[in-house]
């Protein structure tokens, strides 16, 4: 009987060593994103890296990550700081504030339907070009979390958890930063939206109001609200084109936008297009927060857009000021992208903390 559990003992101690093995075979366990059928209909599948596939162990740890605090120099914000979940992932100032207590510039983008964005450039000036990449720099901007990297791993590295999940995901218990911006751009990949009142009514399922449906034909007519070119229509269900437009904000620049990014001078004052989804819960609005409210946003585009070298071609009534909507259009149409809101998304509890 002595020499039966010495033996177990061995196996064990065994199985034990292997563990922190690379080698040993072990595999963590696939998780493919759960597609809405809207989106299964009518776009096509969603980007997933090769060298980073969706799995229930790197999911898992990269939703930790997103909330635990131990990114940020002195452990005082997280990602979800900013990206706040009641927020549908972005927080209700203008432009955030870091860790030292200095605003940025720019508003915090909602987080939805990232696993979608084709052109793959990320940020409102589209500086990030993966969702792996976006997650890098945010640890060490002096105005966000304003710490470094090494800073980060060793602290993760000596943490009593963090080792074995990152075995658990990654069949290693070495961390290194490429993993830890791999588990969290899985976990936001999971950020799904698709249960909005408006695609419950493109699936059969639910009515829109009369003047719902008002507003979406404002929306849709270049005669009208013309916001469909960049923002997309109901074959669409991204409501955006994920691409990058001056949109008349400014006649000149103190934030070039995507112009700082590419060098070009054509590109100044180019903001990536944000998603209609979710408008009831992600104010302020616009990359800087400068509209507090949808009416703002709405009289922007109607009346209050600005001439500048950049502007967009599709900004076609600039020499008017805007499209020039009603009270009663403007009332209409706002009506409408309330629609395009997914309360179910704010409580889901997969994204929760």
């Amino acid at each position: 009987m002595r020499g039966y559990w010495l033996h177990i003992v061995c196996i064990a101690l065994l199985s034990i060593s292997c563990s922190s093995d690379d080698s040993n075979g072990y595999e963590p366990t696939p998780q493919p994103l759960n597609i809405p059928e809207l989106f299964a209909e009518n776009i096509i599948s969603p980007i997933i890296p090769n060298d980073n596939p969706q799995t229930l162990e790197g999911i898992v740890l990269g939703k930790k990550l997103f909330f635990d605090r131990i990114l940020s120099e002195n452990g005082t914000q997280s990602c979800a700081s900013c990206h706040k979940p009641q927020n549908t992932f972005t927080d209700n100032t203008p432009t955030s504030v870091g860790i030292d207590g200095v605003f940025g510039t720019r508003n915090s983008m909602p987080l939805f339907n990232l696993a979608w964005n084709y052109n793959e450039r990320f940020n409102w000036g589209g500086s990030a070009l993966s969702l792996e990449r976006q997650a890098v720099e945010p640890v060490e901007n002096p105005i966000e979390l304003h710490s470094n990297w090494d800073n980060v791993v060793d602290r993760l590295q000596n943490h009593p958890e963090y080792p074995e999940l990152f075995r658990l995901a990654f069949n290693t218990n070495t961390i290194t930063q490429e993993l830890t911006t791999k588990a969290i751009a899985q976990f936001e990949r999971t950020l799904i939206s698709a249960s909005s009142k408006f695609d419950k009514y493109s699936l059969g399922e639910e009515s829109l109001t009369p003047q719902e449906l008002n507003g979406l034909d404002i929306f849709l007519r270049e005669d009208k609200g013309d916001c469909f070119h960049c923002h997309g229509n109901p074959n669409n269900p991204l409501w955006t084109d994920n691409d990058f437009h001056n949109n008349g904000l400014d006649a000149t620049f103190t934030d070039l936008g995507l112009g700082e990014v590419t060098g070009d001078p054509n590109d100044n004052g180019k903001f990536r297009t944000p998603s209609l989804r979710n408008l009831a819960y992600s104010a302020p609005y616009m990359h800087d927060g400068r509209f507090a409210t949808l009416d703002e946003v709405i009289d922007h585009y109607s009346e209050g857009l600005q001439n500048s070298p950049t502007i967009d071609p599709l900004m076609k009534k600039i020499d008017e000021g805007g499209v020039q909507l009603s009270p009663q259009e403007k009332a209409d149409l706002i009506a409408f992208l309330l629609t395009l809101s997914d309360p179910s998304f704010l409580n889901n509890p997969d994204f929760q903390d």
